[in-house]
């Protein structure tokens, strides 16, 4: 093994650790039918809870928790799931974690493919954009750059959303907090397939070091799958708050490269839309 394989190995084994102690701590003994007992130091299961509930030894689940390298089952880790209330999504999280043989690798590349950026233009004026998996800006249309011009404009780690929000000089032009929660949730959920990789280690440590908030909440483990539609409210700049209809799309032969389509709620968000438009072509224009 490689020192580079080695040290992912050792990062996605930390992760999956901390993944688990953040499930347990959440599962009171009331929710699996347990007594509380006495002096219980924190309101979650105990290690030796979880592994008598699971069926499986206490030592052994102790060092799956303390990120050391044993091999899991799909059906050890289904009892250990459901000892801990996992969903959905967080099933298929701890699966990619584990490493479990049998799941799915996502394919390698990471480039946008040619064809999307002509797909990009068709689409205005609703904005449109392409996101790796981290929140990096990759391609966009006019309608979306002029929504976000402080992110299209920027270059290295600021050409990104999260970090436009959460550690940028401007204020967020995204105020609903179920938004914010929802993104970190997704780059929760994407981590998984990058766990130690340079790039992404260096955003989450700006990001947690530059805003509590979003520390505390990355913190939480949050889990949530990419390209639900949801309702964003952006603030423009002086002009008002323009509400979109935001849909993600996963673009093939990427590892979770996907466009983002916002459709306006109304004619007034068309307008302020145009408007936006409108003031950035009169800012291009020479003097």
């Amino acid at each position: 093994m490689s020192v580079m394989a080695g040290t992912y190995s050792k990062a996605r084994r930390e992760e999956l650790a901390s993944f688990l102690r953040s499930r347990r701590d959440r599962v009171t003994p009331a929710d699996v039918g347990l007594a509380p007992g006495v002096r219980r130091r924190t309101p979650g299961l105990r290690r030796e809870e979880v592994a008598q509930l699971a069926g499986v030894g206490v030592t052994w689940y102790t060092w799956l928790e303390q990120g050391r390298p044993i091999n899991a089952s799909v059906q050890v880790l289904d009892a250990i799931a459901r000892v801990l209330r996992l969903g959905g999504s967080e099933r298929w999280h701890l699966y990619r974690l584990a490493e479990v043989p049998g799941v799915p690798s996502p394919p390698s590349n990471e480039n946008v493919p040619s064809e999307v950026f002509a797909v990009l233009d068709a689409l205005d004026p609703s904005p449109a954009c392409v996101y790796n998996g981290k929140y990096d800006l990759l391609a966009c249309n006019e309608a979306y750059a002029a929504l976000f011009p402080y992110l299209v404009e920027a270059t290295g780690i600021r050409r990104n959303a999260l970090w436009q929000m959460y550690a940028g000089p401007q204020p967020a032009p995204v105020t609903d907090l179920d938004v914010c929660t929802a993104m970190i949730a997704t780059l929760r959920a994407n981590y998984a397939n990058h766990v130690g990789e340079p790039e992404w280690v260096e955003l989450i440590d700006t990001l947690c070091a530059a805003n509590s908030e979003f520390a505390r909440l990355w913190a939480e483990h949050p889990i949530a799958e990419p390209g639900m539609p949801v309702t964003k409210a952006f603030q423009c700049f002086g002009l008002g708050t323009v509400r979109v209809r935001a849909t993600g799309f996963p673009l093939a032969r990427t590892v979770d490269l996907r466009m983002v389509v916002y459709i306006p709620e109304t004619a007034a968000d068309v307008a302020l839309i145009g408007e936006l438009r409108a003031r950035v072509a009169r800012r291009l224009q020479p003097a």
